[in-house]
C-alpha cells in the first residue's frame, strides 16, 4: 500500500483534467485504455529492469545501453532530461493561471490568466527562482515537495470529487451527459489528439521500479502495489474529469483555466466563494513545490552519465555543494526560449497544448526504447539474475506486456502529431514545424555530442560500471 500511494503521488496531476473533460463520458475509456496499454506495462517493465541493474549506475541509460549500446542509451537518458525541460513551461503555465485566480473578481482573474505577458513573466520568474534555490542544495526541498503534493494535488482532487457529489445531490444540473457513448468515435483522428496526452499523465511510473528490491516478496507484492496504485490513479483521473464536466459546459472548457473555474463554480453553488482564493493558492503551491524538486532531479542522471565521458567538461561543472550548475543554466536557457513561444502562438492554451504534445512525443520515444530493451535483454542476458521477473518461465508474458506498451506508445506517438480539433492552434504549419523540427533537433543532438566526445571528457574520479558486453571474459551472474 505504501508503494501504491507513492505511485499515485508521483503520477497524479490535476492540471490535465480539463483536456480530457472535452470528451465527456468517453474520457473514462481513454483513461482505462491508456492504463492497460501504458501505465501497467511501464510499471512492470521498469520493475524488472530496475531490479536487474539495482547495483549499477545509469538508470534508463543503463537499461537501454545494455541492450542497444552506449549511443542509444545516451539518447534515452537525454530524452528523459529534455522531456522534463520542456515540461516546465507547461506546468508553470498552470501555476501562473492558479495564481491569477487568487483575486476576488472572477472576470478579472480570467482575463489575467489569458494574458500572455503575465503568464510569460510568472513562468520565468518562478522557474529561475526554483533554479537558484536548487543551486543552494537545500535539503528541505524534498520535504516541501511532499507537503506540496498533499496540499496541491491529493486534497484538491478529493475536494473536487466531493463537491461534484454535493452539487448533484443538491439539485445542480449536470452539464455533462451520462447517456453518451462510452466508446469514442475514432473515425476522426483529430479528436484523439488530446486523448493521447493521457500517456503523459501516466508518465513517471517507471520511477517506482527502483524500490522493487526493497520489498518483501517482490514477485507477489509488487504486482499488487502496481494494480492498487493504477486503480487509485485511474479513479482520481476519471472522477476528477467527470467533476469538471458536470459543472462546466463542454463548449466552455479551457485547458489552462477550467480547473480553477470549476472550483469557483462549485464554491458559488455552496455559497462559500471565499474558498476560491485558498484553493488557487494550494494548487499553485503544489505546482511550485513539484517544479522545485524536478528542476534538479532529472538533470542528476544526465550529470552522472556525463561525468563518465559522455558530456563535455563544461556540462560536468558543479558548484561547491556538488550541484550540476552548468546543466541547470543550460536547462534554464532552454526553458526561457521555449517560453518565448507565447509570442507567436495565438493563445495561452495553444502554447500549453503544443509544448505538451512535444513533451509527449519525446517521452514516448524513450519509453519505446525501454520496452524494446526489456524484450531484447531476455535473449542477450537470458541467464542474468532477475530479482523481479515478468512471468515465472519463458518470455511470452514479457512479449505481451512490453509489446503492448510499445504498440500503445507508438499509437500515441503517431496521434500526437495531429492538430487537435478542440483547440485553435493558429497555423497548422507552425504546429507541424514546432513538433517535427523540435523532435529532429532533440533526437539528433545526443548523436552529435556522442560523435564529438573525447577521452579527456571522462572524469577519472568517477567509476562507472562497464556494460555486460564490454567484459565478455567474465561469467555473468546466474539466475537463482
Amino acid at each position: 500500500m505504501t508503494l501504491a500511494i507513492m505511485n499515485v503521488t508521483a503520477v497524479v496531476s490535476l492540471r490535465g483534467l480539463p483536456a480530457e473533460a472535452e470528451y465527456g463520458l468517453s474520457s473514462a475509456f481513454y483513461y482505462l485504455f491508456a492504463a492497460l496499454v501504458f501505465l501497467i506495462p511501464t510499471s512492470f517493465v521498469a520493475a524488472e529492469l530496475a531490479a536487474m541493474f539495482q547495483d549499477k549506475q545509469g538508470g534508463v541509460f543503463r537499461w537501454v545501453g545494455e541492450a542497444f549500446g552506449k549511443r542509444i542509451g545516451f539518447l534515452a537518458i537525454w530524452l528523459q532530461w529534455v522531456e522534463s525541460t520542456i515540461w516546465y513551461p507547461t506546468v508553470l503555465t498552470f501555476g501562473a493561471v492558479a495564481l491569477a485566480f487568487i483575486g476576488a473578481d472572477g472576470a478579472h482573474d480570467m482575463r489575467l490568466a489569458s494574458n500572455k505577458v503575465y503568464t510569460l513573466a510568472v513562468v520565468l520568474i518562478i522557474y529561475w527562482l526554483a533554479t537558484f534555490i536548487s543551486l543552494k542544495g537545500l535539503g528541505k526541498v524534498s520535504k516541501v515537495a511532499k507537503i506540496g503534493g498533499l496540499i496541491g494535488t491529493i486534497i484538491p482532487a478529493a475536494l473536487l470529487i466531493v463537491l461534484a457529489v454535493v452539487y448533484l445531490i443538491g439539485g445542480g444540473e449536470s452539464q455533462m451527459s451520462f447517456h453518451g457513448d462510452f466508446f469514442p468515435n475514432i473515425a476522426k483522428l483529430d479528436n484523439l489528439v488530446l486523448a493521447s496526452g493521457i500517456f503523459l499523465f501516466y508518465a513517471g511510473m517507471e520511477m517506482s521500479g527502483v524500490h522493487v528490491s526493497e520489498m518483501e516478496n517482490p514477485s507477489r507484492n509488487y504486482p499488487r502495489a502496481v494494480f492498487i496504485g493504477a486503480a487509485m490513479t485511474v479513479a482520481i483521473f476519471v472522477l476528477g474529469t467527470f467533476a469538471l464536466g458536470i459543472i462546466i459546459p463542454q463548449k466552455d472548457i479551457n485547458l489552462t483555466q477550467s480547473l480553477l473555474v470549476g472550483f469557483d463554480n462549485y464554491f458559488k453553488f455552496i455559497h462559500m466563494s471565499w474558498l476560491s482564493p485558498i484553493i488557487a493558492i494550494a494548487l499553485a503551491f503544489g505546482v511550485l513545490a513539484g517544479v522545485l524538486t524536478w528542476v534538479s532531479g532529472p538533470s542528476k542522471g544526465l550529470f552522472a552519465v556525463g561525468k563518465a565521458g559522455y558530456l563535455p567538461p563544461f556540462m560536468q561543472k558543479s558548484n561547491k555543494l556538488g550541484v550540476q550548475k552548468n546543466i541547470l543554466f543550460i536547462q534554464g536557457g532552454a526553458v526561457t526560449l521555449l517560453s518565448m513561444l507565447f509570442v507567436i502562438m495565438p493563445s495561452v492554451q495553444s502554447f500549453y497544448q503544443i509544448l505538451s504534445q512535444l513533451t509527449v512525443l519525446l517521452y514516448l520515444i524513450m519509453y519505446m526504447l525501454m520496452f524494446a530493451a526489456a524484450i531484447y535483454l531476455r535473449y542477450s542476458m537470458k541467464d542474468y539474475k532477475r530479482p523481479f521477473r515478468i512471468g515465472n518461465k519463458g518470455n511470452l508474458l514479457m512479449w505481451i506486456v512490453a509489446g503492448l506498451g510499445f504498440l500503445g506508445s507508438l499509437l500515441a506517438f503517431v496521434l500526437s502529431f495531429i492538430p487537435p480539433a478542440q483547440i485553435s492552434v493558429g497555423s497548422n504549419t507552425v504546429w507541424y514545424t514546432v513538433l517535427v523540427i523540435g523532435c529532429i533537433i532533440v533526437v539528433g543532438a545526443p548523436f552529435v555530442i556522442y560523435a564529438m566526445r573525447k577521452p579527456c571528457w571522462k572524469d577519472n574520479n568517477v567509476q562507472f560500471e562497464p556494460f555486460h558486453w564490454e567484459k565478455p571474459q567474465q561469467t555473468e551472474k546466474k539466475e537463482l
